[in-house]
């Protein structure tokens, strides 16, 4: 009980130190407050908005225009998400009709399909700026607001917004009667602040990818029939008053119609989903964590397979606390709706309708999403890598343990994104993941690069820091950044410090180029063992020899570009090894010559398969 009763104060703690304490010399963030009002027809799936919005200009700029992301207005016919559909080799499937073949495709934008009372939209009503009426435009997703007078550096200005919107039909992420039958998705449904930063204003036009938005404060009321129940982000204020979350719950209504109000602290998105089958359970992690799910409750089945991951994300909080630094808010709900799963702040969206292990993956890989986005605000569109490769690699370690139980980690928990990273890599359509989200050639270029590259890079980084430092970097990572916008050379320089061991080389060849690792054992003699680097990605590199006698040496060969050595380890694959450090291998030199004092049986170039060799046949004496 005490956790509970320590919690406000602990994030206040959090907030306040952690907005005073820059990481980097001039480091800024601006913030955003938001109080709605929303009026919902469930009927014609239209709501009418009112926002208050206070947002303080940080900076040392003066702005004359502010931008708004109108999400919805995406999924009109002529639209850019329309047109990528249309033009990209491999859409998403959940976003077109193929009216061919799987060998010869025809696709069709689903958006192209929808009629007028289908689309989605966002039609601002009025617009005032400090009480005075301010000039805007809208461009697509993209609201431009010109500002009656400038919002100095260090000032807070004042709007008041208006609008009437209408959700479209579930084609991504957001819309009515998703798949499943939920009425509501609401994502990205507001007219939301663009972020401003050092690099400027960041106004992608939505095509269906990621997303970034300053940190803030959301105080939303949600007017909708009586007979739904909501699932959203942050605290429910009123619980007593409305259905689902309270057995005795006498429901206030006017005209028919609930009020939902929902507060959230230094979230940077704000998401609700509703449908009058709703049901609601919750659950407390050891922390005091509140987790509560939304969902349809279909049948026994899936009732078990909810009930079960809702105890199975508990634990996941508990674990993550450990490995990755408190989870710093009180509550967390996932919700049945969306079209396969999404992040969002103190919330997700997941399809419900799975088997246990998928709905258990899907939960794990958006609860871990808190930390990489949703702690640390990570500018997905530009670094899709660092957000979801480093989730999902905290998803995997978070499965593996507490789902399959396999107790301690393997050394490599990430082997089948090594896998996919491999095909990726050998199948000329990867691109250097430093190239922007929205612009990748395939999905499947991006969703291998994002997804899997990025968690090679961060476990290939433990073999080159060593697991305990890699750990060690999380944390600190954790008491820096938290709350902030963070780059992924923030979290290079800490992985630096945390080490003492270089990294640039190696951020600069995984993100920059689409250079592979490809290392050889050349020959064995009984006196000396030759390697050979076949690639242009020069890597330290694990030997463990294996001699006649039954004896093992580990030898680590450091790289000249680390300027230090990587600590010995304690893995399983190294037990028993003498460990022998050499000099480090030049980048320059194509072969590195080993002498050896007995005879060897095996020789293996990195048994704890962390380093990303794209051909690793030649990594074993004798060859398997």
């Amino acid at each position: 009980m005490r956790i509970l009763y320590l919690f406000p104060a602990i994030l206040l703690f959090l907030l306040t130190s952690t907005l005073v304490k820059a990481q980097r010399p001039g480091y800024w963030q601006q913030a955003v407050d938001y109080k709605m009002d929303i009026d919902m027809n469930e009927k014609s799936y239209q709501y009418q908005g009112k926002m208050e919005l206070k947002y303080s200009n940080n900076s040392n700029q003066s702005l004359k225009k502010v931008y708004f992301h109108l999400y919805f207005n995406a999924f009109q016919p002529g639209s850019m998400m329309d047109y990528r559909l249309k033009n990209i080799s491999d859409p998403d499937a959940r976003m077109v009709i193929n009216h061919g073949t799987k060998e010869k495709p025809n696709y069709q934008s689903r958006i192209e399909l929808l009629k007028e009372d289908q689309i989605g939209y966002q039609k601002i009503k009025t617009l005032q700026y400090n009480g005075v009426d301010a000039q805007y435009k809208v461009d697509g997703t993209i609201l431009e607001v010109t500002l009656p007078q400038a919002l100095e550096a260090g000032q807070t200005g004042n709007f008041i917004v208006t609008w009437d919107a209408q959700v479209p039909e579930q084609i991504r992420r957001s819309g009515r009667n998703s798949k499943e039958g939920v009425a509501l998705s609401m994502a990205q449904w507001y007219p939301k602040m663009a972020h401003f930063d050092e690099f400027g204003w960041h106004l992608d036009e939505y095509i269906g990818r990621e997303f970034i938005a300053p940190f803030g404060n959301f105080d939303v009321k949600i007017h909708i029939n009586k007979d739904f129940v909501v699932g959203a982000s942050g605290i429910l204020q009123n619980p007593n008053e409305v259905k689902g979350y309270q057995k005795n719950a006498k429901i206030k209504q006017h005209k028919g119609k609930a009020t939902w109000h929902y507060k959230a602290e230094n979230i940077h998105d704000f998401v609700w989903a509703s449908d009058s089958k709703f049901l609601v359970d919750s659950a407390k992690s050891k922390a005091g964590i509140n987790v509560n799910i939304v969902y349809l409750p279909k049948n026994d089945s899936t009732i078990n397979n909810w009930k079960t991951a809702l105890g199975l994300a508990t634990e996941f909080f508990d674990f993550c606390a450990d490995r990755f630094g408190p989870y710093p808010w009180p509550s967390y709900t996932i919700i049945q709706g969306g079209d396969g799963g999404m992040e969002y702040g103190t919330a997700t969206l997941v399809t419900g309708g799975r088997n246990l292990k998928s709905l258990v993956n899907v939960i794990f890989h958006e609860a871990a999403h808190s930390w990489y986005q949703h702690l640390f605000g990570i500018n997905e569109t530009v670094d899709e890598w660092f957000d979801e490769g480093f989730t999902s690699y905290v998803e995997e370690l978070g499965f593996q343990t507490l789902f399959e139980k396999r107790g301690a980690i393997e050394a490599n928990p990430s082997i089948e994104a090594y896998r996919s990273y491999y095909k990726l890599a050998l199948s000329g359509k990867e691109e250097p993941a430093s190239l922007l989200a929205d612009y990748y050639n395939s999905n499947y270029a991006y969703s291998n690069q994002a997804y899997n590259k990025g968690q090679v890079l961060v476990v290939q980084l433990g073999y080159i820091i060593g697991e305990e430092n890699l750990k060690n970097t999380f944390l600190e990572f954790y008491k820096q950044w938290k709350f902030k916008h963070p780059t992924p050379n923030d979290f290079k320089r800490i992985a630096e410090q945390v080490s003492g061991i270089n990294l640039k080389w190696y951020f600069n060849l995984m993100i920059n180029t689409t250079r592979k690792v490809d290392y050889a054992i050349e020959t064995v003699t009984d006196t000396e063992i030759t390697l050979v680097n076949k690639s242009d990605f020069a890597m330290p590199i694990d030997l463990l020899v294996e001699y006649e006698d039954g004896t093992k040496e580990l030898f680590y060969i450091p790289l000249r570009e680390m300027r230090a050595d990587k600590p010995a380890e304690e893995l399983k694959v190294y037990a028993g090894a003498k460990r022998t450090v050499l000099e480090d291998w030049f980048w320059t030199k194509p072969s590195y010559e080993i002498k050896l004092d007995k005879k060897p049986a095996k020789v293996t170039i990195d048994p704890s398969l962390r380093l990303a060799d794209v051909e690793s046949s030649n990594n074993t004496f004798p060859k398997k």
